[in-house]
């Protein structure tokens, strides 16, 4: 004992033996410390997998043996001060327990740098963020399953339904990456790919890859002067040059621009040519709405910043149509939003066939070989009205508000010409699609109104408010080019229709259709001829097939046609001209697709030779059978016959007819009363209910 070691205020000293010990032990631990990290602790690599392992929750392995198990000293090395920072001859890192896969990476040479607050932070579940990644080989095979486990999620596994499982996942995020060679096998349930990748990570970024996306054919080709932009935590500080190819079934795409975040497709701009069998083949993996039509191809420019795209379409065919336009996508929305404008030169209804249920045509038409009214043979049933179901669902997926200005709109029929031009705006919100505000020129008149399907439920309601105001007849039919004057009709057309539907596709809405449409004829001509033939007035036809056709003034021309459950049935419907008048009844079927229609002709001039008989249409729309009523016309032949036999001008007895004045002028008067009416209520539109 010292002196003072028991003096009352002193202080307890370490002795000089202890101080020593103490700071030997510190140089000595230091020398430990400085030896293992300058020789990469060989001895560690079972200790650092267990970490590892837990760390990640998956088993993790350190190069090919182990220092303890033969391998070379090179084979592993690791330090800790300032981070975690790997040299192996071999990493892995295996699957979860429920994945099918080997692993999810396997890679040679190794060299791996992490911070330990990445590797905590992946530890509650974030992605992995690595600060270094260098390997001359890389096999990585990811999985991820519909209840949104995936194998590259690391810490606690999620149970299948909870809160964790249904969160978004990440990629593992890179601050720098270099594999000299890679592959990728990525099978995802969740978006339906199943993909097999070659890769180079190098200085440039170089990947092809085939496989199937939603059962579809796959490949990809993909070109970057830089890896960062595709892979890295962090956004290039530039943007940099990006090449790709791909194809999707029937679908390709060609884009070569410029990106900073491709990772997220975020910064990304650039030229893009787009082509395939239908635009809802490139909607689909897009996760835009778009209809199904013709085969076609667009060109333009992208564009996307955070959650927005925009697109400016250049140029773009749809069949035979000649379309361009600027449209901006927000997917960024609870429910995605499209607005923007659509315009073009040309647009024909044949090519959005398919959405309407219908066959595309194959080529555009021609003056020689006009288009034919849409049908579905190939159902085989002999219909002719479109039964495809619609796509309901799809009008739900997203919401849009575009401008419609189309230069010319071809109805896709022998009969009409085209609308030039038309305007409309286009609003589907919450499934219910509105094509408003619709201008179209035709024939010198107008068309207005508004159509509204309403695909909320399970069953699309439909309705429509229609106007025809001056349109010229002889402007809108097709009618033979080097007829002078116009062969059939001339005229100003007018009229009105409110109808409204309701069903699965468009047989099922017409099949179930109500309201009623009025159409009025005004200072207008028809063929004497063709008047003469509906009354087989043989005399008057003869006549005028040897001195030539002429036109007929139409004094009064009107249909009241009324729908209720799908069969449209004339109210009126009346043509009055100075030499007769035409009255038809009967009913048409939308439904069956039945006819069941005649027309009475009553002459008001003397006729030495006609046959005045009615005229019926009966039979379907896809087979129609035009007759005269066989027992009216039996009589009269019969008559003729038994009178030939005494003598031979006997014959011309039962075919004069004196004509009915009387009764035609009844029915010109009716008709009159009745354009008057519809004059007086053309003002007046009825709403949508």
């Amino acid at each position: 004992m010292t002196p003072h070691a028991n003096k009352p205020g002193s202080h307890w000293l370490p002795s000089h033996g202890v101080l020593v010990t103490g700071v030997a032990l510190i140089a000595m631990l230091a020398g430990g410390v400085a030896a293992g990290e300058w020789l990469g602790w060989p001895f560690l690599t079972t200790p650092l997998e267990r970490l590892l392992s837990d760390t990640l929750q998956r088993r993790v392995r350190l190069s090919l043996h182990g220092v303890d198990q033969g391998a070379p000293a090179s084979a592993f090395r690791v330090r800790f001060l300032g981070g975690l920072q790997l040299e192996t001859s071999q990493l892995e890192i295996a699957a979860p327990a429920w994945s099918t896969a080997r692993h999810v990476l396997l890679a040679q040479d190794v060299v791996l740098d992490m911070r330990y607050g990445d590797l905590w932070r992946a530890h509650r579940g974030e992605p992995l963020r690595i600060k270094r990644l260098k390997a001359s080989t890389l096999d990585s095979q990811l999985e991820r399953l519909k209840d949104g486990r995936a194998s590259w999620q690391f810490g606690p596994a999620p149970v299948p339904g909870d809160e964790l499982a249904k969160q978004p996942t990440s990629w593992p995020q890179f601050e720098e990456l270099k594999v000299d060679s890679g592959t990728v096998r990525y099978r995802d349930s969740l978006l339906g790919i199943d993909l097999d990748a070659r890769l180079s990570l190098a200085a440039a970024l170089q990947v092809s890859a085939a496989g199937h996306y939603r059962r579809l054919p796959l490949t990809i080709g993909l070109t970057s002067s830089n890896v960062l932009p595709w892979l890295a935590a962090i956004p290039a500080a530039a943007p940099v040059p990006v090449a790709l190819n791909a194809t999707v079934g029937r679908a390709s795409l060609s884009f070569h621009g410029r990106a900073t975040d491709a990772l997220h497709l975020n910064g990304l701009s650039g030229r893009f040519t787009l082509e395939g069998a239908s635009l809802a083949a490139v909607g689909d993996p897009l996760g835009v709405t778009l209809p199904t039509t013709a085969a076609f191809r667009a060109e333009g420019q992208l564009a996307r910043q955070a959650s927005t795209w925009h697109v400016v379409i250049k140029a773009a065919t749809v069949g035979a149509s000649h379309l361009s336009g600027a449209f901006t996508y927000d997917a960024g929305r609870k429910v995605p939003m499209l607005s923007g404008r659509l315009g073009g030169r040309r647009f024909m209804l044949t090519d959005m066939g398919p959405a309407l249920g219908t066959t595309p045509a194959v080529a555009a038409p021609t003056a020689s070989a006009p288009a034919v009214v849409l049908t579905n043979k190939a159902k085989g049933h002999g219909k002719v009205l479109p039964d495809r179901p619609f796509d309901l669902a799809a009008l739900r997926a997203m919401d849009a508000n575009v401008l419609i200005d189309i230069g010319e709109l071809d109805l896709n029929t022998r009969y009409l010409l085209p609308l030039r031009p038309m305007h409309a705006h286009l609003l589907l919100s919450g499934g219910t699609l509105t094509l408003r505000d619709i201008q179209a020129s035709l024939g010198q008149g107008r068309l207005r109104g508004e159509v509204q399907l309403d695909g909320r439920g399970q069953t699309a309601l439909w309705g429509t408010d229609l106007s025809l105001d001056g349109v010229r007849m002889e402007h809108w039919l097709r009618q033979e080019e080097t007829a002078e004057p116009p062969r059939f009709v001339s005229g100003q057309l007018s009229g009105h229709a409110v109808l409204h539907g309701q069903g699965r596709s468009t047989a099922d809405i017409l099949s179930t259709l109500r309201g009623q449409a009025r159409l009025a004829l005004t200072d207008a001509r028809v063929s004497h001829l063709d008047i003469e033939k509906a009354g087989l007035d043989l005399a008057d036809i003869l006549g005028l097939m040897i001195k030539g056709d002429d036109m007929l003034p139409v004094q009064c021309a009107v249909a009241d046609l009324v729908a209720q459950d799908g069969v449209l049935r004339p109210r009126v419907m009346v043509l009055d001209t100075p030499v007769s008048a035409i009255w038809v009844e009967g009913s048409l079927s939308l439904a069956s697709e039945a006819l069941a229609l005649r027309a009475v002709v009553m002459p008001k001039d003397f006729s030495l030779a006609t046959l005045r008989m009615p005229l019926q249409v009966r039979g379907t729309f896809a087979h129609p059978e035009v007759s005269f009523e066989k027992g009216t016309m039996g009589l009269k032949l019969a008559s003729s016959v038994l009178l030939a036999l005494v003598n031979p001008l006997g014959a011309l007895i039962p075919l004069i007819d004196p004509g009915d004045a009387d009764a035609a002028s009844k029915g010109a008067q009716g008709c009159r009363a009745l354009m008057q009416r519809i004059g007086s209520k053309r003002a007046q539109r009825t709403a949508f209910p």
